[in-house]
């Protein structure tokens, strides 16, 4: 018990070292943040409590307590080594109604190597800390070297990116703004202005879970190109996207062709289309369109949730259009609203409903709706809602 209050305070009072810094130049940063997140669910059918052996109410509220802590350290001009720890205290319904929740939450988002520990695992609350960036990187002229834990951020387009094939991310969760990263060789030449080639291989102990691959950007009609050609866990993987303008709209897109190199796998093809505009009075507008021959068309839109996410497949379902708008309300308040809508036979449908007010410098309160609805049997319903009230400071 002394071991864990010891750790507690001492990953939740780190941020007040970024005031402590002197204003001579330093050699080194940290910056971060604290998320404090409420969290209501409704379920249209009782939710079981696996640790009772029982059903529970069809609501339940949960809680999380999300610090994160970045540091930077610039030895010279060439080298910078990155370090971002993400630490999280887990407790409310979800925690008590799931058996072992600590090592459920250990298993997501590590690579190669293990750099998580469940610092507390009890019946009601755990706490959760982790390294999701540990990078050496070496940058000299053009050219970039980076080796260690690294988000190697291939996709182009808002929602969906099939180019995404180290590490790629689901729309729904909107609370790890960072995304995660792979363990991994990086390298990156600069060929020109907007041009570049890159070579990266991630960790592995066997060749069938490896992934390597090549990325070519380069830009040609005022439209930035990049093409793709890898291999990853049993696939070859062919590719390729690209960023531009129609007329004043923003238009993106990219696509990826998996080969499997075993005969007992079906190929697969994903590929994504999108178009944004803002208008002269602040509002923002996204349309796009995802194409993923992996996706179903049967499964319950909870999958949205748990489902096995890849760049192979990057949704449950085989179709979906997104739609999304924002505007500014006031200069501290602003609104969104985010449609996903799948045209297959359940006929899937997600709504993620935004507000965010800046309450003061570093300060926001966030109120965030995710409800899904989908057609059964029974006819059309929604089996889950949820509500996040979300305030963070930044520093």
């Amino acid at each position: 018990m002394l071991k864990t209050r010891y750790i507690t305070f001492l990953l939740f009072s780190l941020p007040l070292l970024a005031y402590a810094q002197e204003e001579e130049p330093r050699k080194w940063s940290v910056n971060g943040y604290v998320k404090n997140m409420q969290t209501l669910l409704f379920f249209n059918e009782a939710f079981p409590d696996l640790q009772q052996g029982q059903l529970v109410d069809t609501f339940i509220q949960d809680n999380l307590i999300h610090n994160r802590l970045n540091f930077r350290w610039y030895p010279d001009d060439n080298w910078q080594l990155r370090a971002d720890v993400r630490t999280r205290v887990f407790y409310g319904g979800l925690v008590q109604a799931s058996p072992d929740y600590g090592a459920q939450i250990d298993d997501v988002n590590n690579d190669y190597f293990d750099l998580s520990a469940v610092v507390f695992n009890g019946n009601s609350w755990v706490m959760h800390t982790m390294l999701d960036r540990l990078y050496l990187q070496y940058t000299k002229d053009k050219l970039e070297v980076r080796l260690g834990r690294q988000r190697i951020n291939w996709g182009i387009s808002t929602v969906w990116n099939p180019n995404d094939i180290f590490n790629a991310f689901a729309f729904t969760d909107f609370d790890y703004e960072e995304r995660p990263g792979s363990d991994a060789l990086r390298l990156r030449y600069y060929t020109g202005f907007a041009s570049s080639i890159e070579l990266a291989v991630g960790a592995f102990n066997n060749f069938d879970e490896a992934t390597f691959a090549g990325l070519w950007k380069f830009n040609q009609w005022s439209y930035d190109f990049q093409l793709l050609a890898g291999y990853t866990r049993r696939n070859i993987a062919l590719g390729g996207g690209w960023a531009g303008n129609l007329s004043n709209a923003g238009f993106k897109g990219e696509f990826t062709y998996f080969l499997p190199t075993e005969e007992a796998v079906d190929e697969a093809f994903a590929a994504t289309i999108g178009l944004d505009y803002s208008f002269s009075n602040s509002l923002y507008a996204n349309l796009g369109y995802l194409y993923n021959s992996e996706g179903g068309s049967r499964a319950s839109v909870t999958n949205l949730f748990d489902f096995e996410l890849s760049a192979r497949n990057l949704y449950p379902y085989r179709h979906a259009v997104f739609a999304q708008a924002s505007y500014p309300c006031t200069p501290l308040l602003n609104s969104s609203l985010a449609l996903i809508y799948s045209p297959v036979q359940v006929n899937a449908l997600f709504i993620n409903p935004t507000l965010t007010y800046s309450i003061k410098a570093n300060w926001d309160l966030d109120l965030i709706g995710q409800i899904t609805f989908d057609e059964e049997a029974e006819g059309y319903r929604s089996p889950l809602q949820a509500v996040f009230l979300r305030l963070k400071w930044s520093y």
